[in-house]
């Protein structure tokens, strides 16, 4: 399935992992955090901090974004739920606190676009269709995040966690975010990284889902990642951003040039 044929006013990005390389920038968190936290882990045992606290395979995330918890007691539950599994000391209220300062600085200095991000926000903007983000993250770190990688201008936060106390899968979000984008869901693109909670959340608002599954960028866990399942279901698969103007192609000649697929102005 595709999108050709469709009228599309508007495309909405998540933002971690879609448009800026978030797990790079959790890698140089936790590698910082592991140097003075987990002095005995080596450092070839990093990637597997990094592919913990991604599948978050307690929900602890999952359970923020539910509005069941708030962001303190989520972070405390997955760092303990770290430390427990890589042999580190049960950390006091003083000791949790440095950890997370060591983390969000670090954090904070390695946030990068991906390289294909701010050419296809332009190239959509130029088209006359609106753009703006929607995430399940802190307004106040997303904001941030998106002015340190120049995205600012190009994908204005439009609606966070904080919103509603909720976030994806809740349709409340999608359709609130089509508000204050000024689109109709069914004429408004969402574009994520995980398929469940983005793709097949916002289809399930009304919006046309497309699920960016980068190459080597999988969670893993519990998480669902079955792409067969999803084109099946009539969801737009893309390993890459600037795969998602061919969803706009009339007919089917694909030598033809990227820049045509979208909708005219």
């Amino acid at each position: 399935m595709s999108l050709t044929g469709r009228t599309i006013r508007g495309v909405l990005f998540d933002i971690d992992d879609t448009l800026v390389d978030t797990r790079t920038a959790f890698a140089a968190a936790l590698a910082a955090v592991a140097g003075r936290f987990l002095p005995e882990l080596s450092a070839d045992r990093h990637p597997e901090l990094l592919r913990l606290w991604r599948a978050d395979t307690g929900g602890h995330y999952r359970a923020f974004t539910r509005g069941e918890v708030d962001f303190t007691t989520q972070r405390r539950a997955r760092v303990d739920q770290l430390h427990e599994a890589f042999g580190g000391a049960v950390l006091d209220d003083d000791a949790f606190d440095a950890w997370s300062r060591r983390y969000e600085e670090t954090f904070a200095l390695a946030w990068t676009a991906f390289e294909d991000a701010e050419g296809v926000l332009r190239l959509i903007r130029t088209r006359g269709l609106r753009t703006g983000s929607l995430s399940n993250a802190l307004a106040r770190t997303q904001r941030a995040k998106l002015l340190a990688t120049g995205l600012a201008d190009l994908a204005p936060l439009l609606v966070s966690v904080e919103t509603f106390g909720v976030g994806k899968p809740d349709p409340r979000v999608f359709l609130e975010a089509c508000r204050l984008l000024g689109t109709a869901p069914g004429e408004t693109v969402y574009v994520g990284d995980e398929l469940d909670i983005d793709a097949r959340a916002a289809t399930a608002a009304g919006l046309r889902g497309v699920w960016l599954d980068r190459p080597g960028r999988r969670r893993g866990g519990v998480h669902d990642e079955d792409g067969a399942a999803a084109r099946a279901d009539g969801i737009v698969v893309i390993s890459g951003l600037d795969e998602l103007t061919r969803c706009w192609r009339r007919g089917t000649d694909e030598r033809a040039p990227a820049e045509d697929a979208l909708p005219p102005r």
